[in-house]
């Protein structure tokens, strides 16, 4: 009987939905720009450019428990003082995140685990918008998110402690 008991115990906690602590419901691309000022004096030029690389990353909480993250990624291309190409990309995604996670759990996936799932799209979309413009092909290394995130949550631990010390 006991056992009847424990067996029909657990088939009713495994009847109930399992909230998920974390989904995604859409990836897109927000924005997009592509210039090339230069054009077409910059393809008589020897290539050898120097590839600048802008991150930045956005999160704006829509409703309870769900959060837009941005990822902006803007490379820009000089050869020499002129520019070959400037392109920017907005990829973004929707993401449900339970409020049962703590404080700092969901700075994390917001800061790093989202923009990490975002970065191939948006990675993708700028090598397509290179290669249509004939320009040779863009391959952007994979960035490391969760150390980016890292060295900016150290930044501003010690920001904070510098603010601390003027005001005492």
């Amino acid at each position: 009987m006991a056992d009847e008991q424990q067996v029909n115990g657990a088939a009713e906690a495994n009847a109930q939905p399992q909230q998920q602590a974390f989904a995604i419901q859409r990836i897109y691309t927000k924005d997009v720009s592509f210039e090339a000022p230069n054009v077409p004096s910059i393809f008589r030029k020897e290539w050898q450019p120097e590839l600048g690389l802008d991150l930045n990353v956005k999160n704006t909480k829509i409703e309870d428990n769900v959060y837009e993250v941005v990822l902006k990624v803007t490379a820009t291309n000089k050869i020499g003082d002129d520019v070959a190409f400037l392109a920017e990309v907005h990829q973004a995604g929707i993401f449900t995140i339970s409020d049962s996670l703590e404080p700092a759990q969901v700075a994390q996936l917001l800061g790093a685990f989202c923009p990490n799932i975002l970065f191939p799209y948006a990675r993708e979309c700028l090598a397509s918008l290179v290669s249509r413009a004939s320009f040779p092909q863009l391959n952007l290394a994979p960035v490391n998110f969760d150390a980016v995130y890292a060295q900016h949550l150290q930044q501003r631990a010690q920001q904070q402690a510098e603010a601390a010390k003027l005001d005492a």
